[in-house]
């Protein structure tokens, strides 16, 4: 027991990531074979105890810790044929990845054996004695002296020198250097007080303090799965900073992301932006290709209660889905009390692969009455265009005359036969039917369901195409094929029963009329939740108002009609829609899930809060809404010790390089304790009463003589406090990705202050191809594509989007340093920074000097001018800048 808990207190999130993504797989589809409950235990291996995993069975230890090749990965991927877990049906490549990253991280397993007895956790009332749970205290002073009690005898750092201050104070509040010439101003003036009103005044705070907040909204713009845009995501990075920059209180930020929706009255801005504000829980990274729709509700709900108490609260409480938590005072009932608060906020609309909600903004009458007599217009244009195409087409009868076998080049169209399709699974080749195109077509032999797939991959120009899909029909093929095509538009899904003979020609089925950019798209079927054969033959791409035949003509009305109704989708009004959640119209509270599966069902939690993290009474919960309304004002009200604490150490953790509590996201008992409460606790008192206003809480610490202090101190005192827990100097701190990619667009003279709105073309359906390299402007408004993050981003530790992030790692690698050696983003800004200084000042001296200033926020010494100008002879001045750019005193600030 000793054991589990001291892997829990020295990886927290890795047992957190086992709690939420490990072990309820392995409950639900392993312990029925390998667990002390077994009914029949197999090859001898236990999985229901970290000690039963890593000892393994007949065939050896099923965990090694870091080790890719464990003989559970093995098994779960079905590598061997005789190895082969689950040995019914392979478990889902999004879960297998997550075992993958579990073992990769070290395998955390707070797990005992099935024989243990003595419980680890803590009750609820054993649990409101613990540090996080109790009431904020009115701790008296100041941060300085509150600092310094904590470290009696030990000498704080002397101040930092003017130059290195500004420095620190602009990157830390606009995530920018300073110009040499602010430099050179405050160095004469030493006005503190103004400098820091200046840099909270400008909307350059909010773009920086806004990314800290995207962090931990685990703020993103698309989906690893397929790469799917969230095309409206950006609203929500808008509104962010729009909030910080306005001081918008952090109680009130808190409500409009978790309930903006159902905050009453104010004005149309208002209820827009509160709309806006609620896509915060809609961005999580789900797999919406979860084919028990039931599961995947619950595993959004789990998502977003993971992203809303790791943000908010600090508390790991998606670790109680299955269970009571291991080690923090939270009951699986008070999981199922708040999971009931989301589950009555419906996020996805269903098909083969979900689909976020986008709804429209809130508008005014006049725009409202504009959208209406568009839309009905668009309407009945396509109304006379189905009646002209009915008209005129070719009356395709299901017994007309045709070849038996039908060679692909006398298709019309694009034509994908089923031999160039990509294959998944074992699909079986046939002639059986006797009628066919090309040289026979596939069936998926009715086995191994949900494991197969087949996608036709066409070579398209942009434009508009029908859709047709050829098959062989029959009794014995399935009714409910999902079939998916991913267009310019977004992926679109259509069920095809395949028992029903095509209606076009006895051979195809139209999918529909759908647009397409050069060579992207597919049509996908798949075998999930089918019952029968499942065949393919073709698809065929038909230009929109193409010929069914090769000698049929395209009737002019057709090409004028949809020629108008093409110049009016694109030239006309557009809604504003926006990523959100609906209520649903039935509320209702959840039962507990036995083991944390959906199909087995315990006692009723009634909706509700945390308990132990309740001071009062706990609120009521309507009978007509969610009850998410009720849950942000509990999470910002006096009756929560929690809220004000978490945001006052992340504030301080953003200053200082590190917290007062060093696991930003974990308050609970695996998380670290603060190493000076009482500084905890006057900055989260003082937080409230300033009306949580984070400029205030920004500047308070700024102005503070602990913040103000020089990274450089004493022997001494480096002795008494080696890691700088109890803040006796300043952090030294690497740059992030953003201020380092932003500095060199700045240095270059190209930096576009300009920002907001989308980064990316609106027909862009698919992350994967993005680049982002001639994007000039600040990082924060660059596309944050799960699948094709800027390289400099991946380098230096940018955060995690499918976690709430309130630290991020601060890495020191060689891929740093070879990033401004070889990056053609660093060449090129090395160029432009280059021919900047020239334009600037043409005396050598003068520019090298200015060089090192842009660059490293100081002056040149007089060795560092000599050996500038012997590389100048060789490499030229593009080579010096981007020789600057690799210098590790660019990468940090003191």
């Amino acid at each position: 027991m000793i054991l589990a808990l001291l892997i829990s207190l020295q990886d927290p999130d890795g047992v957190a990531f086992f709690e939420k993504k490990i072990r309820p797989v392995l409950v639900e589809r392993c312990y029925e074979c390998h667990s002390a409950q077994a009914k029949r235990l197999k090859g001898n291996l236990y999985l229901d105890s970290r000690d039963g995993a890593r000892k393994g069975g007949d065939l050896g230890p099923a965990v090694v810790p870091g080790d890719a090749k464990s003989t559970l990965l093995k098994a779960l991927r079905w590598e061997d044929e005789d190895l082969r877990m689950p040995p019914k049906q392979k478990l889902s490549p999004e879960i297998i990845a997550d075992f993958e990253a579990w073992i990769a991280r070290g395998a955390a397993d707070p797990r005992t054996s099935a024989a243990a007895v003595r419980k680890m956790g803590m009750s609820v009332a054993e649990g409101r004695s613990f540090w996080s749970y109790q009431p904020v205290a009115a701790v008296k002073g100041d941060i300085d002296a509150l600092v310094r009690a904590a470290a009696p005898g030990v000498e704080p750092a002397p101040p930092a020198d003017r130059a290195t201050l500004l420095r620190r104070l602009t990157y830390d509040l606009h995530g920018l250097p300073p110009t040499p010439e602010e430099v050179d101003a405050f160095v004469a003036s030493g006005d503190v007080e103004k400098v820091v009103d200046r840099l909270l005044a400008s909307p350059r705070f909010g773009e920086r303090w806004g990314r800290h907040w995207l962090d931990v909204a685990r703020y993103a713009e698309s989906l690893t799965l397929r790469g799917f845009v969230m095309k409206e995501a950006w609203r929500y990075r808008d509104y962010v900073i729009e909030s910080v920059n306005a001081d918008v209180p952090f109680d009130r930020f808190v409500r409009e992301q978790i309930a903006g929706d159902l905050i009453p009255g104010g004005t149309l801005e208002d209820k827009r932006r509160r709309r806006i504000a609620t896509t915060f829980l809609t961005m999580g990274n789900n797999n919406l290709e979860e084919q028990d729709k039931k599961q995947l509700e619950m595993d959004v709900v789990d998502e977003q209660i993971d992203t809303v108490s790791r943000a908010v609260l600090a508390q790991t409480i998606s670790c109680a889905r299955c269970h009571d938590h291991k080690f923090d005072p939270i009951p699986t009932k008070d999981y199922y009390a708040i999971a009931g608060i989301f589950k009555n906020a419906r996020m996805l609309e269903h098909a083969n692969v979900s689909k976020w909600i986008e709804m429209p903004l809130p508008s005014d009458p006049a725009r409202e009455a504009e959208w209406k007599k568009h839309d009905d217009a668009v309407a009945a244009l396509q109304q006379k265009l189905k009646a002209e195409r009915a008209r005129t087409a070719p009356k395709d009868k299901p017994d007309a005359p045709s070849p038996v076998v039908l060679p692909v080049l006398d298709v019309p169209g694009i034509v994908v036969d089923d031999a160039k399709a990509e294959q998944v699974g074992n699909w079986k080749a046939s002639k059986h039917s006797g009628r066919y195109i090309g040289d026979g077509y596939l069936h998926d032999n009715d086995e191994r369901k949900g494991e197969k797939s087949l996608t036709f991959h066409p070579e398209l120009k942009a434009g508009k195409y029908e859709v047709r899909l050829a098959y062989q029909h029959g009794e014995s093929r399935a009714t409910n094929v999902p079939v998916s095509i991913l267009t310019a538009d977004g992926e679109r899904d259509v069920v095809v029963n395949m028992k029903e003979q095509p209606p076009i020609d006895g051979r195809w089925i139209s999918l529909g009329e759908f647009r397409f950019e050069n060579n992207q798209g597919y049509v996908m079927i798949a075998t999930e939740g089918t019952k029968g054969h499942v065949t393919a033959d073709a698809v065929q791409f038909l230009p929109a108002g193409g010929v069914v035949a090769k000698s049929a003509e395209v009737p002019g009305s057709v090409k004028d009609l949809e020629a108008e109704i093409k110049r009016m989708q694109e030239q006309g009004p557009r809604r504003d829609m926006v990523m959100s959640v609906r209520e649903e119209p039935k509320i209702l509270d959840l039962k507990i899930h036995l083991r944390g599966s959906v199909h087995t069902q315990g006692e009723l939690a009634p909706r509700g809060v945390l308990q132990v993290a309740t001071l009062g009474a706990p609120p009521a919960m309507p009978a007509d809404q969610s009850g998410r309304l009720q849950l942000a004002e509990w999470m910002v009200s006096k009756e929560n010790p929690l809220t004000s604490r978490v945001f006052a150490n992340r504030a301080w953790l953003w200053l200082m390089g590190a917290g007062i509590v060093r696991t930003p996201d974990t308050f609970g008992t695996t998380g670290e304790r603060p190493s000076n409460p009482a500084l905890l606790d006057h900055l989260a008192a003082r937080f409230v009463e300033d009306g949580w206003s984070v400029k205030k809480l920004v500047r308070a610490i700024v102005l503070s003589k602990t913040y103000q202090m020089s990274s450089t101190t004493s022997a001494k005192a480096l002795e008494a406090d080696p890691e700088n827990r109890l803040f006796t100097r300043a952090n030294r701190r690497r740059l992030d990705a953003e201020s380092l990619r932003d500095t060199m667009l700045w240095v270059s003279g190209k930096l576009d202050l300009q920002g907001g709105g989308p980064g990316y073309p609106a027909s862009l359906a698919s992350d994967y191809s993005f680049k982002s390299d001639k994007d000039v402007h600040r990082s924060v408004y660059v596309p944050v594509f799960r699948n094709a993050l800027p390289e400099i981003f991946e380098v230096f530790d940018f955060a995690d989007t499918s976690v709430a992030t309130g630290r991020r790692e601060s890495s020191t690698i060689a891929p740093q340093a070879l990033y401004f050696m070889n990056s053609p983003f660093a060449k090129e800004h090395a160029a432009h920074a280059a021919a900047r200084l020239a334009a600037e000042t043409p005396d050598e001296a003068a520019r090298i000097a200015r060089a090192w200033r842009l660059t490293l926020g100081r002056a040149p010494s007089a060795k560092e001018v000599d050996i500038a100008r012997r590389y100048l002879a060789k490499s030229g001045w593009a080579g010096l800048v981007q020789t600057l750019f690799a210098s590790i005193e660019f990468r940090y600030a003191n």
